[in-house]
């Protein structure tokens, strides 16, 4: 499929003022798409070039908000990305509220259309896999969340289940990633400031866990190529199929920065029920959409350091 194929198409992302919805948002209208979004409210407006694409103010957990805005809308694709993405988010009730509710919500308003979209991917989270720790996790491994976040988004799952029958479903579920623009609030985000800033120390939890980092630019090119794919009710893995520790990460951050951070183990920071591995098997996407092309991982916190060097540079210039 070409940009001209898209040319008219409606591409509906919910969560554009988000970290993952800005890149999303580039890559397709990049492929043709005229892009619509949805921001929780007025102060995620400030984040959006309103001139390039049409937003509009949903609270997902109203059903008449969402109603009304997918009948404004009535998209040709969607891409699901609002909810709460952060597993230490303190506000359980409302996590399950956007997470499950919310979605439902959305897809209600969907099913109601005339003329439904032709593809409709939901971001899920590879944490629903829990503390499964045996060998490269694919597909087929039971879910065993671990926390309420992960809870929340395999009930997500369940819950869209039951609109299989008149919307085509993808369901994607995403290793950990990361990128130039994710808040500091995630733990690689948070260690590249503190080279960026050239700190002496940092504080952190569990240091041995081993994750699959991926670059959001992958994560986005996936979720597009999805989206024309359009395989129905599958779900996909979204990761590099490659296992690094926080040891790595943070000998990786040595070298580009020029120095080595002082990590100390704050037990604040230390979760009881934290995932110890999670490293994902992509077989199953790469053979849906083609060849994967993962950005390193050096390449990616090199590109996020880089960032924040020029922004604490312009600021101290300022001062």
């Amino acid at each position: 499929m070409t940009p001209s194929d898209n040319l008219g198409a409606r591409a509906l992302i919910t969560g554009l003022g988000g970290f993952t919805g800005r890149y999303m948002a580039e890559r397709l209208r990049a492929d043709g798409y005229r892009i619509h979004g949805t921001v929780q409210g007025a102060a995620d407006l400030d984040a959006i070039d309103a001139a390039a694409h049409d937003v509009h103010a949903v609270d997902l957990r109203d059903p008449r908000d969402v109603a009304a805005a997918i009948d404004a809308i009535r998209p040709d694709v969607v891409v699901h990305l609002a909810g709460i993405a952060n597993v230490a988010h303190g506000d359980i009730a409302n996590t399950w509220l956007v997470n499950v509710v919310g979605t439902r919500n959305l897809l209600a308003a969907l099913a109601r259309l005339d003329r439904p979209p032709r593809a409709v991917l939901l971001a899920s989270s590879a944490n629903v896999y829990g503390n499964a720790t045996e060998g490269v996790i694919d597909e087929t491994v039971p879910p065993e969340p671990a926390n309420d976040y992960a809870a929340s988004k395999l009930a997500m799952e369940f819950a869209s289940r039951t609109f299989s029958a008149r919307l085509p479903l993808i369901f994607a579920r995403p290793f950990n990633y990361t990128g130039v623009g994710q808040s500091a609030d995630f733990l690689l985000p948070k260690i590249v400031e503190h080279y960026a800033r050239r700190a002496k120390t940092i504080s952190l939890g569990n240091t041995d866990v081993s994750r699959d980092f991926s670059d959001v630019r992958f994560v986005v090119d996936a979720y597009a190529r999805l989206l024309h794919a359009a395989p129905r009710g599958e779900i996909f893995n979204v990761c590099s199929g490659v296992g690094r520790t926080l040891g790595d990460v943070l000998d990786t951050l040595a070298r580009v920065a020029g120095y080595r951070i002082d990590v100390r183990i704050d037990p604040r920071f230390v979760r009881p029920n934290e995932v110890r591995t999670l490293t994902g098997s992509n077989a199953k996407l790469r053979d849906a959409i083609g060849e994967l092309q993962p950005v390193p991982l050096e390449e990616t916190l090199r590109w996020m350091y880089e960032d924040a060097r020029e922004r604490y540079e312009s600021l101290r210039m300022t001062a």
